[in-house]
């Protein structure tokens, strides 16, 4: 068994270098990109070789799809092939850096079971940055449900006041352009832009809607694109029915998050609820025992 850890190490090692050598200077524009949660860029040019040069991601095409798409919501349409490409790279790459801790355990402990422990924790971590993508892509699309309702809301009371559809968002966007970071507020940003930079607002808002990829967000668009030519109550009134379905849903969201946070405090109240049993029931047994 060390002679196999022995020699898949010297093959990793040896064949990243032969790797990097060849394909690495063809990814050099792809290293570039900024993507948060990347941290072995430096190691992924031989990994993003393989990839294409086994063509995974038409041999895989749904499983990619759904990465790129996550990718879409979490860091825009832009550039979204290239960073799956380099995400599929960061996960061989940790594949790759697990693997060969497997076998250097291995030899440590003179025991096939580093190996496979490194070889479980290499398909592991990558499936678990998977569901991490996920997790937060869920997070972004809640969160822009349970703001949207606050923002259906002052642009009914704008309009009602007598804005126009397109004062009454821009006045919204302008009292929340500090929440850059906020996924509903950046996309009305950047709509905003848009308007700014000759886009006609049906344009814009249809882009909006589809950069944000939440159904409620497109209804709401649809809902704005159908009446703001007419305006009046016939207007408010189709918002307001949007934002009374809407909070019904944001109180769902809101009650899911809280079953979700007390469901994470079971195991550490049964981990001190063992500590305390073992506290208060060690010294009883030492006493029974003299």
């Amino acid at each position: 068994m060390e002679l196999i850890a022995v020699v898949m190490l010297v093959l990793l090692a040896g064949g990243w270098v032969v790797l990097n050598r060849i394909g690495g200077a063809k990814y050099r524009s792809v290293m570039k990109l900024h993507m948060e949660g990347l941290r072995l860029k430096r190691l992924a040019p031989p990994m993003l070789y393989v990839v294409e040069r086994l063509k995974l991601m038409s041999r895989f095409p749904l499983f990619f799809f759904k990465i790129q798409r996550s990718i879409q919501k979490l860091n825009g349409q832009r550039y979204s092939a290239e960073l799956t490409l380099l995400y599929a790279g960061e996960m061989m790459a940790y594949g790759w850096l697990l693997l060969m801790l497997g076998c250097l355990l291995t030899l440590a402990m003179k025991d096939a079971a580093g190996l496979a422990i490194g070889g479980a924790m290499g398909v592991l971590v990558p499936a678990a940055m998977i569901k991490d993508m996920h997790g937060k892509v869920v997070k972004r699309d809640q969160d822009i449900l349970t703001e949207l309702p606050e923002l259906l809301n002052k642009i009914v009371l704008l309009v009602g006041a007598g804005e126009t559809v397109q004062k009454a968002i821009s006045h919204c966007v302008e009292q929340k352009k500090q929440q850059v970071h906020h996924p509903l507020y950046r996309e009305l940003i950047k709509m905003k832009d848009d308007l700014e930079g000759g886009y006609s607002f049906q344009q814009s808002f249809e882009n909006f809607s589809k950069r944000c990829a939440v159904q409620e967000v497109s209804i709401f668009t649809t809902t704005v694109l159908l009446n703001f030519r007419r305006g009046g109550s016939d207007f408010v009134l189709a918002l307001t029915d949007l934002s009374r379905v809407l909070w019904e849903k944001r109180k769902a969201i809101t009650r899911t998050r809280g079953e979700q946070a007390s469901s994470k405090l079971i195991f550490p109240m049964v981990v001190i609820f063992m500590i305390v049993i073992v506290l208060v029931g060690t010294p009883a047994f030492m006493m029974m025992n003299l």
